[in-house]
C-alpha cells in the first residue's frame, strides 16, 4: 500500500497543532520525518491514506492528541549517551554532593525527557555503584518524565535487549542487570527503586516542588523555538538549588540564560549561588 503525502495546508495544520501542544517546532526541515512517522501511525490505526487519517484527526483532535504526539516526538537514546556527563557526575559532582548534602542525606535528580529510560537508569546505576552499601542511608530519588506515554511504558518495564547494553560499563552490568531469557536483561530492583516515572509536558505546569541537585534536559531544547528555550532555562534555574547542575545535549547552549549559570564543562552548567 502506497500512502500519499499530506498537502501543504494539512502539513502546516499538524505542525501548528504540535507546536501549540508541545512547543516543538517541526516546519519544512522535518517534512520527511513527519511523513515517515505518520505513515507508520496510519498503518497501525488501519487507515488507507494519510488524507483519511487527517480528516479523522481534525474531527477528533483531543482523542487523537496523545497518539499523534507520541508518533512525532523524537526518542533516540542509549545508555550512558554523552559519557562525559556521567564521568563528571562520578568524579566531581557526586563527591561534592556527599559533602554539601551530608546533613540532609537527600539527593534529587530530574531526567526531564527520559524517553525509553536509558538516561535515568544510567544515572541510577552510577548512584548504586558509588554508594554501595551506604545507599540505604541516603534519601535518593530520580524523577523521570516524558511527554510520550508509549516510551514511558517501555521505561517502566526496565527490560532491554542485550544488544542495547554495550555502552554500560562491565562493572555496572554485573551489579545492576539481571538476565531475562537469552536475549534480554532487566534492571535490578535496587536500580529501579530509585526512579519514579511520570508523564509530563514541559510547557505545562510542573507539579513537583524541587529543588533538584541535577536536571538533565538533553537533546530536547533544540526542538523548541528560541523564546520557549529561554522560558525553560529560567524555569529550570528556579527548580535547582544553588550550585546544582543543568545538563544539556551536545548541540545545545543556554543563549541569553547563560548569565544564570557557570560553565563546568561541555554542556554542563551549575546554577550560580545567590547572594545572601
Amino acid at each position: 500500500m502506497v500512502i500519499e503525502r499530506l498537502n501543504r495546508k494539512q502539513y502546516e495544520f499538524l505542525c501548528q497543532f504540535i507546536y501549540k501542544e508541545t512547543g516543538i517546532v517541526l516546519g519544512d526541515a522535518k517534512v520527511e520525518m513527519v511523513h515517515r512517522r505518520l505513515s507508520k501511525l496510519v498503518k497501525t490505526k488501519g487507515f488507507d491514506s494519510l488524507a483519511s487519517y487527517y480528516q479523522y484527526f481534525v474531527a477528533h483532535q483531543q482523542e487523537e492528541k496523545s497518539d499523534l504526539v507520541n508518533a512525532l516526538t523524537t526518542n533516540l537514546t542509549r545508555f550512558f549517551r554523552e559519557s562525559h556527563h556521567f564521568d563528571y557526575l562520578k568524579n566531581h559532582f557526586i563527591p561534592f554532593l556527599l559533602v554539601r548534602n551530608k546533613s540532609t542525606r537527600r539527593i534529587r535528580i530530574w531526567s526531564s525527557a527520559c524517553s525509553t529510560g536509558e538516561e535515568p537508569y544510567s544515572i541510577a546505576m552510577l548512584l548504586v555503584s558509588h554508594f554501595g552499601q551506604y545507599l540505604q542511608h541516603w534519601d535518593i530519588k530520580i524523577l523521570a518524565t516524558d511527554i510520550d506515554t508509549d516510551v514511558l511504558n517501555i521505561a517502566m518495564e526496565g527490560i532491554y535487549p542485550k544488544a542495547a547494553i554495550s555502552d554500560i560499563p562491565a562493572d555496572l552490568r554485573s551489579k545492576c542487570l539481571r538476565a531475562v531469557g537469552n536475549d534480554s536483561v532487566e534492571m535490578a530492583s535496587q536500580v529501579r527503586s530509585l526512579i519514579t516515572f511520570k508523564p509530563l509536558n514541559l510547557l505545562e505546569r510542573w507539579p513537583m516542588k524541587g529543588p533538584f541537585d541535577v536536571i538533565f534536559c538533553r537533546n530536547v531544547i533544540i526542538y523548541f523555538d528560541k523564546v520557549t528555550q529561554q522560558q525553560l532555562f529560567h524555569r529550570f534555574e528556579q527548580y535547582l538549588s544553588d550550585e546544582s547542575l543543568l545538563i544539556l545535549g551536545h548541540s545545545e547552549s543556554l543563549g541569553g540564560a547563560a548569565a544564570l549559570f557557570t560553565n563546568q564543562g561541555k554542556t554542563i552548567f551549575s546554577k550560580q549561588a545567590q547572594d545572601a
